[in-house]
């Protein structure tokens, strides 16, 4: 049995993985999946990161899964905790020292947008991040979303490497705000590895939870 740390992204909640996890859970593991202090301006990533640490307690056997900016609190989760794994889905990749806006500067990411023909800032955000979920899914993680603290996205980031832990990156094709080709340079240039993918969106623990969680527990048995 394994304990899966399933990290939520920016502006969101720990419920953001409730399908995925009653899968996990239904193969024998064990699932926390915190809430991160994301409306707290006082709050930074080393908060971020205690608050998933806090949920895992003494348990082993750790695979810690992240989400979007969820890729900046899984390196240091796992940098502290027992990990044996760390699964980034449509996950930021931070460098060391580097805010998460100059990640996006570092990586062209805006040229990268435009490109895909990606959403402006007044998109909708069902358009841009639940486009594949089923509507009633999608209304209640809007309804469940929280503001997101400017503060953890303008610190430079902690650590000085990439934790000694396997990692895995799983982008999603049709991702709206992560454009797949820009996941794939990102991930070759920073990880220096060739990125898993699943179909859809950018929130595929919602629209294909089943899927992810077999792809989650292939990555674990190192398939």
């Amino acid at each position: 049995m394994a304990t899966y740390a399933l990290i939520h992204g920016a502006g969101d909640v720990g419920w953001y993985w409730h399908l995925v996890a009653a899968e996990l859970r239904g193969r024998g593991h064990d699932v926390v999946a915190p809430d991160l202090p994301c409306e707290d301006e006082s709050a930074g990533l080393a908060d971020y990161a205690d608050a998933v640490l806090e949920a895992i307690g003494g348990r082993r056997d750790l695979v810690a899964v992240a989400q979007s900016f969820g890729g900046y609190t899984a390196p240091i989760v796992c940098a502290q905790a027992p990990a044996e794994l760390m699964v980034l889905v449509a996950g930021m990749v931070p460098s060391p020292g580097e805010t998460a806006a100059e990640m996006f500067a570092a990586t062209g990411y805006s040229e990268a947008l435009a490109e895909a023909g990606g959403p402006d800032a007044a998109a909708d955000p069902v358009a841009v991040f639940y486009h594949d979920v089923p509507p009633a899914l999608a209304g209640e993680a809007l309804a469940r979303g929280r503001d997101q603290a400017e503060a953890p996205a303008a610190e430079p980031y902690p650590l000085a490497a990439w934790p000694d832990v396997r990692t895995r990156y799983l982008l999603c094709r049709a991702d709206r705000i992560f454009p797949a080709a820009w996941s794939r340079r990102v991930v070759r240039e920073r990880l220096g590895m060739e990125p898993d993918e699943i179909a859809g969106g950018h929130c595929p623990a919602l629209s294909r939870p089943a899927e992810l969680a077999r792809r989650l527990e292939a990555f674990r048995e190192g398939i």
